[in-house]
């Protein structure tokens, strides 16, 4: 249950937004409402979407956060949180991406779903989500956390959306029959330097499962995941910072590439 009123919802969900259209930092939304709830932070976090959508923005996406059992544990929690992808987030591969529009802006190498039918909470587990899966593809999340020097708890993350900010995908579809997921390397570059690599399997150990659990989180609220649904599942790398004149350059065994510049 929450412990907020509807105005402070509101009020919380302007302060929120503003930093994200504005691209300025924000103290965290515990410091102000230390009693507020895991609902009351998604509460905010839906707000803020209902508002978007109202102005005319579409919702193109889920992503997943925080999908490391490491980082579970450097935070805390027990389980990951979710985020929605809103339309002008989308950068198109080897767009280039305005610093401007951003404060402090990290990059993770990702691996993508799209669904070919809903799934819903409770209970959903991978089987569930490989059969329910289209295609996957190559994608790049760039996170923004618009919390001063990251100092952030689990709660406001999921009430300043994840953190979420723009996405790029790019290189080839891929039938999930036809790729092991777990095993799919990547390989990251900045400005042609090597600064990360990892598999798929950095993903709770299956991105499958970050699916599977987007699904039963959503299924608490009475949501599903409709079919034809693009979800980021989490990085597959560590976040890495970028700034103003980076070109990144994110290989996918056997999938392409995805580059972009920061402009």
């Amino acid at each position: 249950m929450g412990n907020l009123t509807r105005a402070q919802i509101e009020e919380l969900a302007t302060y929120c937004e503003e930093a994200e259209l504005k691209a300025y930092e924000i103290t965290k939304v515990t410091d102000q409402y230390p009693e507020m709830t895991y609902e009351d932070a998604f509460d905010v976090q839906w707000e803020v979407r209902r508002r978007k959508e109202a102005r005319g923005h579409k919702v193109v996406g889920m992503k997943m956060g925080l999908t490391s059992w490491a980082k579970m544990a450097q935070m805390g929690v027990e389980h990951p949180c979710y985020g929605y992808l809103a339309d002008y987030f989308s950068v198109p591969e080897g767009g280039e991406i305005k610093m401007d529009e951003l404060i402090h802006p990290k990059i993770e190498a990702e691996i993508a779903f799209v669904t070919k039918a809903p799934l819903k909470g409770p209970g959903v587990h991978i089987g569930d989500v490989m059969r329910a899966t289209d295609f996957i593809i190559p994608a790049v999340e760039v996170i923004d956390s618009r919390y001063k020097d990251f100092k952030f708890d689990l709660k406001s993350v999921i009430a300043d959306n994840s953190s979420s900010t723009r996405f790029i995908t790019g290189g080839r579809m891929a039938r999930l029959e036809d790729v092991d997921v777990t095993t799919l390397g990547v390989v990251m570059e900045i400005n042609g330097e090597v600064v990360a690599t990892g598999a798929g399997a950095a993903v709770l150990g299956h991105p499958a499962a970050s699916v599977a659990m987007l699904a039963n989180m959503l299924g608490e609220r009475g949501e599903e995941i409709p079919a034809g649904t693009f979800i980021m599942t989490g990085g597959i790398t560590a976040a890495v910072t970028v700034n103003r004149g980076d070109s990144i350059n994110i290989r996918y065994q056997d999938l392409g590439t995805i580059t972009a510049k920061f402009v």
